[in-house]
C-alpha cells in the first residue's frame, strides 16, 4: 500500500537557537506563534503523532494537532554531548568530535551513531508503508535530525548525505511511496494561508 508520511519540524526555541545539541526545551515566544500561525497550512491526516521532545510536543499542539506521542521519533541520543554547543563540546573533546563528523558508526558522546539514527528511522518509516499501513497519510512533528535521516533511508543515501540536508524550522518534508520505496518532497515552509 502506497502511504503519504509528511514530517513537520518544530518551531524555534532557545537550544535551536544556540545550536544546542537537541536540547529539550520548551519553544520561545517567537516559536510558539510562528506555529500557531501556521496551524491552517497543516495537511489532514488520518494519523497524526509527535516526536516525545518537549519542543515537538509543544509545537504540535501550536498546530492544534491531536497528536499521540511515538517514541520511535525520538531525537538523535546525542549521549553526555546533550545540551552542549558544537563549539563547547569541540574545545573539550576535539579528537571525539572528530571522529563522530568522520564516521556514521562512531558515537563518542555515548549516545547513538549516525547509522544507529537512520536505521531507527528507517525502521519506523518501514512500517508506515507495509502490509499494515495505518493509512493513505501519516503527519508527525519531529526533530530535523529526525526528518534528514529519514530522507537518507527513505533515498537510499549513503549516511554521509545525512551532514548535507538541512531542515528548517516549521517545515513540511513529504515521503510517499513504501517499504523500500519512497519519493521525497523537501522543505514547504508551513506559512499560514491567505484567503483572496
Amino acid at each position: 500500500m502506497t502511504v503519504r508520511v509528511m514530517l513537520i519540524s518544530p518551531a524555534m526555541n532557545a537550544a535551536l537557537r544556540a545550536a544546542r545539541f537537541e536540547g529539550d526545551a520548551p519553544l520561545d515566544r517567537s516559536g510558539r506563534e510562528r506555529a500557531r500561525a501556521a496551524g491552517g497550512a497543516v495537511p489532514e491526516a488520518g494519523l497524526t503523532r509527535s516526536g516525545p521532545s518537549e519542543r515537538c510536543r509543544e509545537t504540535a499542539g501550536a498546530l492544534g494537532l491531536a497528536a499521540r506521542t511515538e517514541p520511535a521519533l525520538s531525537g538523535w541520543d546525542m549521549g553526555r554531548w546533550a545540551g552542549l554547543t558544537l563549539e563547547e563540546v569541540a574545545a573539550a573533546e576535539p579528537a571525539e568530535v572528530a571522529a563522530w563528523l568522520g564516521d556514521p558508526s562512531a558515537a563518542p558522546h555515548g549516545g547513538e551513531s549516525l547509522r544507529g539514527l537512520i536505521r531507527r528511522i528507517g525502521e519506523w518509516l518501514d512500517s508506515l508503508g507495509g502490509p499494515a499501513a495505518p493509512g493513505p497519510a501519516v503527519l508527525a512533528v519531529a526533530e530535523a535530525a529526525v526528518v534528514r535521516a529519514a530522507v537518507v533511508h527513505g533515498l537510499r543515501l549513503p549516511a554521509e548525505a545525512f551532514w548535507r540536508l538541512d531542515v528548517a524550522p516549521l517545515t513540511l518534508t513529504e515521503l510517499s511511496g513504501r517499504s523500500e520505496r519512497w519519493n521525497v518532497a523537501l522543505g514547504r515552509p508551513l506559512t499560514a494561508r491567505t484567503t483572496g
